[in-house]
C-alpha cells in the first residue's frame, strides 16, 4: 500500500478523491486510491472509485498504472469495465492489454461497443489474434466487423460506424418517429436518418431537427435532403476529414462502390482523424515514425528513428566535403571557422520554416500547380528581405568582433544568399518529393538541411577565398 495515500479514503470512510487536479492531470490521490484498491483486491472499492469515470479518464488511469496493475484492474472490474476506454490508449499499451486477456473476455467486452470503436481496438492485433476474438462474437456482429476490417487502413471503411437508421421512401415522418421510439437497439448517437431504396442505395437523408418539425403524415421523401456530401468506403480518412472541415459537416453517409449505404462517419471520428494526421505530420517532420508512442520500448523507438539519422549522417559528409575544399583558406583566417556555423544555422532555421509551411500546405491541398509559382516567389522574397535585415546585424557584429569590416561584408553577402536558397529549396524539395509520390513530411527535413548547410558553407568560404585570396 502506498504510504502517501489517505487511509480514510482508501477504505471508503470519506468521499472519493477528485479524479483530476486543477491543471487537468490525473490526481495523485485518486491514482493512489485505485492502486491501493487493486493491491488489496478490494473489488467494491475499485468499482466505487471508477464507476462514474469517463472513458478518457479511465484511459489516462490505465496508462498511469504498470502492466500487472492494468490487467488486474480489468479483471477485477469484470463486466463493469467499459472497453471504450481502450480506444483512448497508446497502441502499444492497448495491444499489450488485449494480449493479456482471453479472446472470450475481449469479445464479451466489445459486445456493446459501436462498430467503429470495436474495429479501432481490433485492427492493431495480429491476424490470428483478431480471428480468435471474432470467433467468440455473434455472427451478425462478426460479419459487420470483418467487412470493416477488410477495407484498407486509414480508409473511411475502417472509421465508419455500421450502426445507422435507414428507412424506405414510402414511410411517413410519423412512422419513422414511431420506429425510433419503439426500437431498442438504435445507435447510441445519430444526427440524421437515411432514405434508401430496396437495394439499399442511398436516396437522401433527413436531419433529426427537420424530422421533428414536420407533420406526421408527410412522406420522408418530401423532406429529405439530396445527399451531395457522400463518402466512399475506400476514401482516405484524411480526405474525409478535409471534407467535414470544408463543409462543416456533423455526419456523412458511407457507401460502397455500388452506391449502397454501408455506414456513417460522425464528427467524433473525424476529430480523432484530424488529431492523428496532425500528430503524424509533426513526427514525420522530425524524422520520427508516424506510429511512435511514448509507451514504445527503447529498442523499437531506436529502430524507428535510426534510418533517417543514417541518411542525415550521409548528407552531413556532403557539407563536410565543402568545408574541406577551403581548408587552406580557413587555416589562414581562423575567424572563418568561428563564423561559418552561423550562416549555415540561420539558413537551416529559415529553410525549416518554409518547409513546414510547404508540407502543411501540401497536406491540406492548399499548395497546388495553379499557385506554386506565386508561393515560390513569395518565399524567395521573404528569404531576401529577412536575409538583408539579419545580414546587416550580423555584418556589424562580425566587423566589430574581429575588427575587420571586409569580413563583415563577406558574411553579410553569404547570409543573404543562403536565406534566399532556404526560401527556394524549402518549398521546392517538398514539392519534388510529393511529385515522386513520397511523404514530404518524412523526407524533406534532411535534404533541406543538407542544402542550406552546403550553400551556407560554400557561399561564405567561397566569397572569403575570392575576396581575401585576391588581396
Amino acid at each position: 500500500m502506498r504510504e502517501d495515500a489517505d487511509p480514510a479514503v482508501l477504505h471508503g470512510e470519506s468521499e472519493p478523491p477528485a479524479v483530476r487536479d486543477d491543471d487537468g492531470t490525473l490526481a495523485e490521490a485518486f491514482r493512489a486510491a485505485v492502486e491501493a484498491a487493486i493491491a488489496d483486491r478490494d473489488v467494491e472499492r475499485l468499482k466505487a472509485l471508477t464507476s462514474d469515470l469517463h472513458e478518457a479518464d479511465m484511459g489516462d488511469l490505465i496508462e498511469d498504472l504498470d502492466g500487472d496493475e492494468r490487467r488486474r484492474l480489468i479483471e477485477m472490474l469484470g463486466a463493469a469495465f467499459d472497453f471504450t476506454a481502450l480506444t483512448e490508449l497508446d497502441e502499444t499499451v492497448r495491444v499489450s492489454i488485449l494480449r493479456g486477456l482471453s479472446p472470450l473476455t475481449v469479445a464479451r467486452g466489445m459486445a456493446d461497443l459501436d462498430s467503429d470503436d470495436a474495429v479501432y481496438i481490433l485492427e492493431d492485433l495480429d491476424e490470428h489474434e483478431m480471428a480468435a476474438v471474432l470467433e467468440h462474437m455473434p455472427a451478425p456482429e462478426r460479419v459487420a466487423l470483418q467487412r470493416s476490417l477488410d477495407y484498407p487502413e486509414e480508409s473511411a471503411g475502417r472509421r465508419m460506424q455500421t450502426e445507422f437508421i435507414a428507412v424506405p421512401p414510402f414511410w411517413t415522418v410519423g412512422r419513422a418517429v414511431d420506429y425510433m421510439r419503439e426500437t431498442p437497439d438504435l445507435p447510441e448517437t445519430f444526427y440524421e436518418i437515411f432514405v434508401v431504396d430496396p437495394a439499399y442505395r442511398l436516396i437522401g437523408s433527413v436531419s433529426l431537427d427537420r424530422l421533428l418539425r414536420t407533420r406526421r403524415p408527410v412522406l420522408v421523401t418530401q423532406v429529405k435532403t439530396e445527399q451531395l456530401k457522400v463518402v466512399k468506403a475506400s476514401d482516405d480518412q484524411e480526405d474525409v476529414a478535409r471534407m467535414f472541415e470544408r463543409y462543416n459537416l456533423v455526419s456523412a453517409p458511407v457507401v460502397d462502390d455500388a452506391g449502397r449505404l454501408v455506414g456513417v462517419m460522425t464528427i467524433d471520428d473525424v476529430v480523432d482523424v484530424i488529431q492523428e494526421e496532425a500528430d503524424e505530420d509533426l513526427r514525420a517532420l522530425a524524422g520520427v515514425g508516424s506510429d511512435e508512442e511514448l509507451s514504445d520500448t527503447v529498442a523499437y523507438t531506436s529502430r524507428s528513428r535510426l534510418p533517417w539519422l543514417v541518411v542525415n549522417l550521409g548528407t552531413a559528409f556532403v557539407s563536410a566535403s565543402i568545408i574541406g575544399l577551403f581548408e587552406a583558406t580557413i587555416e589562414k583566417m581562423v575567424a572563418l571557422a568561428v563564423l561559418m556555423p552561423i550562416v549555415a544555422s540561420m539558413g537551416g532555421n529559415a529553410g525549416t520554416q518554409t518547409m513546414t509551411v510547404a508540407v502543411r500546405a501540401l497536406a491540406t491541398r492548399d499548395l497546388s500547380s495553379h499557385n506554386t509559382r506565386r508561393i515560390v516567389s513569395r518565399e524567395v522574397l521573404v528569404g531576401l528581405l529577412n536575409g538583408v535585415l539579419l545580414a546587416s546585424l550580423l555584418g556589424i557584429i562580425a566587423a566589430l568582433w574581429f575588427s575587420n569590416l571586409q569580413l563583415g561584408a563577406v558574411i553579410s553577402a553569404a547570409l543573404v544568399m543562403n536565406m534566399m536558397a532556404a526560401g527556394l529549396f524549402g518549398i521546392l524539395i517538398p514539392l519534388a518529393i510529393s511529385r515522386l509520390k513520397l511523404d514530404p513530411a518524412v523526407a524533406s527535413g534532411v535534404f533541406v538541411t543538407m542544402v542550406t548547410d552546403t550553400v551556407g558553407f560554400f557561399a561564405f568560404l567561397g566569397l572569403a577565398t575570392l575576396w581575401f585570396g585576391s588581396r
